[in-house]
Formats: C-alpha cells, structure tokens, sequence
C-alpha cells in the first residue's frame, strides 16, 4: 500500500511538470503560424496636426490578429521627406512609433501634410492615415550657413579659372534643409583646388564661434551631395583656432583641424564628425598640429570649405548644405 501511494505521488509530479513545461512552450503561437491576418483596430495618429518646433510629438496605434513585422512609413506630400520605423509585433503603439519630427530620407519636413502608411511583410494590407505638420523641427544648435539668404558679407570665397564653373547659392525643392543649398562644381586640369569659401566667425559679431569649450560635446555637422555618376570630389573643411587670441591664425603655431569628406555616393548624406576626433591633416594624411595639439573648441575662429578633385578625374560636382554645430551628439535631422 505505501509502495502504491508514492508511485502515484511521482506520476502526479511527472503530469504536473509535463502540463508546465506545455504551457511554456517557446516558439510562435498556432495563430502566427497558421491564422489569417486580420486588421482588429485601424492605423490611428493620436493628433491630426503637429508643431514640432515647440516640442510637440505624435505616435500612431494599430492592432493586429497575429505577430508581424510591421512598416511604419511617413512621408511629406509637398517636400518628399521620409521617415521610417519599424518593428514586430500583433500591435504597434507609443513609444515605439513616437515621432518628433525628424528624418531618415532627405529632405527635411516642411510645414506640409503627410501621408502615413503602415505596410507588413508577407501581408497585403496597407493602412493609410494623415498627419498635418504646423511647423517643422527645431535643431538646436550654431547654424554656420544654412544658404537660405544671400551669401554673407563677412564671407570671402575664391573660385579657379577652370571650365564650368558653377560656384553660388541656388534654389531647389530637393535641398535637404530649407529651399537652398551651395553648389560647388567645375573642371581645373591643373590644380586639386577648384574652389572654397571661408566663413570667418567675426561674420556672427565675435572673434571665435560661440562653441561648448568641451571638444567632447561639440559635433560638427554637414550635409554633402553626391552627384549621380561622379565620384571624384573631395570636399575638405580646415578648423582653424585662435590659440593666443590675437585675432589671427598662424599656420606655423596653432592649430587647424580638417574633415576631408571623399563624396564617393549619390544624393543627400549627413556627415557628422566630433569635435575632439578631428584630426590634423596634411595632404590628406594625419600629420602632427602645429599648435599645442589641444582641441580647443572655443577659440575655432574660421572654417574653410575647399571643393577638390584630381585635376586628371576631370569635372567634379558637389553641393552643401546645412554646416551646424550640434552639443552633446550629432544633429538629428
């Protein structure tokens, strides 16, 4: 009788850890596997209008009847702007579909209505709903030429005797930040310079730019243009720094930092570089400051933008737009 009582006892604890170990299974569910995908609840913003320079956001809800990759997609009616955002799941809510405002495809939003879709691999359906943009996002920030009004007195510029020579601010719907950028283009078989601006921080009424002397929390940012079927410029900023704060940079004993940008793509492209990574370069080869080989951000007094190219790759073509200095990361567009 006792030798009956503790076999039952063990095929009771046998049944109950197979009854848990059932109910723990891992893997998708029957529904994910096999179940009809369904729209419960319809693709809903929770706001019809936005102002994102004061810091507004908007999220968007959907519900689902099984787990699926779902692709959020916004995109301006007037400047063509896009923002993606992704991910899995039966429903999407905030905060994953939270949006502030910024862009992942050129160019930036504008004051615009736009169009909201949400898609699902392997799915049919597509959800549409609309969100109106009252004003668009604000990037805090040192706005260094953003090209949106005449080329500035306190600016000087050189441009090279070449062929085809196409230095100037111009208007076009595709400018990634406003309605206007800088074209640099032209062909000089027989130097690397074809031509430059320099924009001197005395241009913004005072001696340095008004950077966080922190070099860790100062990020440079520029947005460049690859024109499709060129690959041969190089678009070079050279920083140079005040160290002895007479109002003057000498090459032989203080600074100046680059970023040498080889424009190797085709469109719109964000670069961003921090500050204390800047290198000293010579000929486009690290080579050591001339200075105290401090990043001292805050006595950067003049930024040199230079458009090269090989003089044998023959014509080269870039444009520029929106050169910012963000703190604390780079600019989220």
């Amino acid at each position: 009788m006792k030798k009956s009582i503790i076999l039952f006892v063990a095929f009771l604890a046998l049944f109950s850890c197979r009854k848990d170990e059932v109910s723990k299974m891992d893997g998708p569910s029957l529904q994910d596997l096999n179940g009809q995908f369904m729209v419960i609840n319809d693709l809903v913003a929770s706001k019809d209008s936005v102002d994102f320079s004061v810091g507004e956001t908007v999220y968007f809800t959907a519900e689902f009847s099984k787990t699926s990759a779902w692709h959020l997609r916004i995109e301006g009616q007037s400047s063509g702007a896009v923002k993606l955002i992704e991910g899995t799941g039966s429903a999407i809510n905030s905060p994953e579909t939270i949006w502030d405002g910024s862009t992942t495809e050129f160019p930036m939003f504008k004051a615009e209505m736009c169009k909201v879709q949400l898609t699902f691999t392997g799915e049919t359906d597509t959800l549409v709903t609309y969100v109106k943009v009252l004003n668009p996002k604000t990037n805090a920030g040192f706005v260094v030429a953003d090209f949106e009004t005449p080329f500035n007195a306190g600016w000087s510029s050189f441009v090279q005797l070449g062929a085809d020579m196409d230095f100037q601010i111009k208007a076009d719907n595709t400018s990634p930040q406003g309605n206007s950028f800088y074209n640099m283009a032209g062909t000089v078989d027989w130097d690397w310079l074809i031509g430059l601006v320099n924009f001197k921080a005395t241009a913004y009424g005072a001696p340095t730019f008004p950077l966080n002397s922190n070099p860790n929390n100062v990020y440079f940012n520029v947005m460049v243009w690859g024109e499709p079927g060129l690959t041969n410029s190089l678009v070079l900023f050279q920083l140079q720094e005040d160290e002895n704060a007479d109002g003057n940079f000498t090459s032989a004993s203080e600074d100046m930092y680059s970023v040498q940008i080889n424009v190797n793509w085709v469109g719109w492209k964000l670069v961003s570089v921090k500050y204390s990574d800047l290198q000293c370069l010579v000929n486009g080869s690290p080579a050591a400051p001339s200075g105290n080989g401090v990043h001292e951000s805050d006595k950067l007094m003049q930024i040199n933008m230079l458009h090269l190219a090989n003089p044998n790759s023959g014509y080269a073509k870039s444009k520029l737009d929106y050169i910012i200095f963000t703190e604390n990361g780079p600019l989220n567009p």
